[in-house]
């Protein structure tokens, strides 16, 4: 596994990350945006975006003295390869299966 992928799992295996995720599903948020309803302060929320953007999960934008958190696809892109290889040796082996031949009962 590459390191930055080991990262994001790490990333990913915190609830509230990944309804940090869940929020900017619907386009870039601030932080203050994003504290929004969680029961922990602001700063918390932008040491869980520090370690989202940290493992390329999550970009920003500058404007001003705001900040915009954004989904980063390049992130889950790499995520999503690393799935497949289990998706599709799962996928093979279900093939296999399948196609192997069955040995009929003797009733």
């Amino acid at each position: 596994m590459i390191a930055y992928q080991s990262a994001q799992l790490d990333a990913l295996g915190d609830a509230t990350r990944r309804a940090i995720l869940d929020r900017l599903l619907s386009g870039p948020l601030p932080v203050g945006k994003l504290a929004e309803g969680f029961p922990i302060s602001r700063p918390a929320i932008s040491q869980h975006l520090r370690i989202l953007k940290q493992a390329n999960l999550v970009t920003d934008d500058a404007f001003g003295t705001r900040r915009l958190y954004h989904l980063n696809p390049q992130g889950f892109e790499s995520l999503q390869e690393y799935f497949d290889q289990f998706w599709t040796q799962a996928l093979n082996a279900f093939k296999r299966e399948v196609e192997e031949p069955q040995p009929k009962d003797n009733l």
